[in-house]
């Protein structure tokens, strides 16, 4: 397959926060498939753990996360149309005149729009636009009453996922499409898996996907309780604000070296280790001061604590149907965890955490 038919294929798959499982069966098909035997943690996050054949050898972990930003059913009106709670961060202004899926419990895909508001609705009583709320939002499957809805199983919980086609733009450099936070990551470790699956390493994998990262970072607090790393990158996409007459991610300008967040400040030994692995490889990177955060942030304060960072891209647009990201960003990110994971070794996890 191409890099881009893999791209395609991976982020027009729907699965949500607490709806993971069909990411998560993907992924798990295509570890086997490379021969790795891939473990669940309590919550659902999915897991290869590559060992060393070295005695005590350092442990690192390299996590995506597998949900993409949804929503929930949370009432069905007697008109047929529903109300819904956000998984993950929206902006209410993208939300409208917009295609989803709907999952019911038994499986059923059921197709669903979200209404958008005539010019003439939108505007309040002093006649100045009003914001919409997620909660007023309507989701609307073409139902004639409420009876009609509970008919086709539909009931409150039930998650509702973007539906949007993956394409290619004019140039051929960018592609757009949905949930490449966080399919990028999800790609980015099996790929990972099958560059390595013929070499040791002087260091402990541990490769897979947490669950949960859009509604609170949850998944990265369990899996590395569970697999307790000493080292934790996760492999995470941030938002380009090029288009927003600002610097800080730029698309085709290489991978982000993320310094801050609001949950996470990155290590001097961890950074001193990141510049100096980006310039000996002539990887492509940029500097990323972000708003949002990863599971790097979760991650950092488990085990009495954990030197942590986030390998990513950046995309325009993204927590939305139609996101802009570009080809070459995905290819110096993959060749910068390529280099990070075969250059580690004790000495210089232990120069990391002693910085």
């Amino acid at each position: 397959m191409t890099l881009f038919s893999k791209i395609k294929e991976i982020t027009e798959i729907q699965a949500t926060s607490g709806y993971e499982a069909p990411m998560r069966d993907y992924m798990r098909t295509r570890m086997v498939e490379l021969g790795y035997s891939p473990e669940t943690d309590g919550l659902g996050g999915l897991f290869v753990t590559k060992e060393s054949q070295i005695k005590n050898a350092p442990r690192v972990m390299i996590a995506a996360h597998m949900d993409e930003v949804g929503f929930m059913v949370s009432s069905i009106k007697s008109d047929g149309t529903f109300r819904a709670v956000s998984l993950g961060g929206w902006n209410p202004l993208v939300i409208s005149a917009q295609r989803f899926t709907l999952f019911t419990r038994d499986g059923k895909k059921i197709p669903v729009v979200t209404g958008g508001l005539p010019p003439h609705l939108l505007r309040g009583a002093s006649g100045a636009p009003t914001l919409p709320q997620v909660e007023d939002i309507i989701f609307d499957g073409g139902f004639m009453n409420r009876e009609e809805v509970l008919e086709f199983g539909i009931r409150q919980g039930d998650v509702i996922v973007p539906e949007a086609e993956t394409i290619l733009t004019a140039n051929g450099k960018n592609v757009i499409g949905k949930a490449w936070d966080n399919r990028y990551g999800c790609l980015m470790v099996l790929e990972l898996l099958d560059y390595l699956k013929d070499k040791e390493l002087p260091v402990t994998l541990i490769i897979g996907a947490n669950v949960q990262e859009e509604v609170g970072l949850r998944g990265a607090h369990v899996s590395t309780r569970k697999f307790r790393p000493e080292l934790f990158f996760a492999v995470d996409c941030s938002p380009a604000t090029d288009t927003f007459a600002n610097d800080n991610g730029r698309l085709g300008a290489g991978s982000l070296l993320r310094y801050y967040d609001p949950g996470h400040i990155m290590l001097h030994g961890m950074k001193d280790f990141l510049l100096n692995t980006a310039e000996v490889n002539g990887i492509k990177t940029q500097a990323y001061i972000s708003k949002g955060g990863t599971d790097a942030g979760a991650a950092h304060l488990q085990n009495e604590g954990i030197p942590s960072t986030t390998i990513g891209v950046c995309a325009r647009y993204i927590h939305s149907h139609q996101s802009i990201f570009n080809i070459d960003d995905f290819i110096e990110a993959q060749n910068f965890i390529r280099a990070i994971v075969t250059s580690l070794d004790k000495e210089k996890i232990s120069k990391i955490k002693n910085y």
